[in-house]
């Protein structure tokens, strides 16, 4: 490979799916590591982005970064989830190499894959470790990592259970109802302080936070209240997070938390095998109907490992 002084990773999409990609970006710094390594991500991944130790800088993908991209003289562009727009302005700034998936104009990237990612044969780590190995870059080390500075600690949610109800796709989530009863379980007869977590965009859904705040005593809602750095300490703080398919639940998994996932598995590349929570420690509940998966299940799974 040709010498790569300047590196652009582009993963423009949300946070959990760019959550996946530490240990690619680890790869290129391993393998590249005289190289500077830019982060181009959504605005409002951008103070998550800052907490890995692997990237040099990181840009917002919308601002005006990519009107200029020529002007950076970058080695060589990673693009992580395919847009036309990316692959476009990748080849007409000169950026010699140039890396993603064939489609939506992959013509125009010269080290490119099939992707296949849509039939979930492995995890979507592993499919973006094979992404920035068509330019050779590896590792030993694919687990999860996050630099938090300064350290958040707050005595009333260390060894908390975490809660998260939500998923970008509503398909993909266990019924509101069966969390408010686990929640008044864990709160209730087993005495655990309980955190419901989520974004600020879930206070507009009808099953938003507010529909746990008659759980219990031990119940603390923090929907739509923190952010994602202030999430991601929080996290660290619990002894388990119990989710769906969810930002959190890679966010949880990158902090050193376990995690009780719950999922579908009768949707081709939606299920734990390529989206599940990353690293040892977690556990994995999956029927082909989420209403399938019963509340006393997931008080078993939590108890099986977690002494809750």
């Amino acid at each position: 490979m040709r010498d790569i002084r300047k590196i652009l990773a582009v993963r423009n999409d949300r946070f959990g799916e760019f959550l996946l990609n530490i240990p690619a970006f680890r790869a290129l710094k391993e393998t590249y590591p005289d190289a500077r390594l830019t982060l181009a991500v959504k605005s409002g991944v951008r103070q998550l982005a800052e907490c890995i130790e692997y990237a040099d800088k990181v840009v917002v993908w919308e601002e005006d970064f990519k009107r200029d991209l020529k002007k950076q003289g970058f080695d060589a562009v990673i693009i992580l989830n395919p847009a036309k727009e990316a692959h476009w302005l990748a080849f007409f700034s000169g950026i010699p190499v140039r890396v993603g998936y064939d489609r939506k104009w992959g013509i125009l990237l010269n080290y490119k894959m099939p992707d296949k990612k849509g039939l979930g044969l492995k995890h979507e780590i592993e499919y973006n470790l094979d992404l920035v190995g068509l330019i050779g870059a590896k590792t030993m080390d694919k687990s999860l990592s996050l630099k938090l500075l300064p350290e958040y600690n707050n005595p009333e949610y260390a060894g908390a259970v975490a809660i998260h109800p939500y998923t970008s796709d509503k398909i993909k989530e266990w019924p509101v109802e069966r969390f408010q009863q686990l929640a008044r379980r864990l709160a209730g007869s087993l005495k655990t302080k309980v955190l419901i977590v989520g974004k600020k965009e879930n206070l507009d859904r009808s099953e938003s936070g507010e529909e746990f705040n008659n759980s219990g005593n031990n119940v603390i809602n923090l929907v739509g209240k923190t952010s994602l750095i202030e999430l991601a300490q929080i996290l660290k703080q619990c002894r388990l997070l119990i989710s769906c398919d969810s930002g959190p639940m890679h966010l949880a998994a990158a902090v050193g938390t376990p995690v009780l996932a719950l999922f579908r598995n009768d949707l081709p590349g939606k299920t734990a095998k390529r989206w599940g929570p990353w690293g040892n420690g977690h556990t994995v509940v999956e029927k082909s109907r989420l209403e399938d998966i019963g509340v006393e299940e997931v008080i078993e799974a939590i108890n099986k490992y977690n002494n809750v």
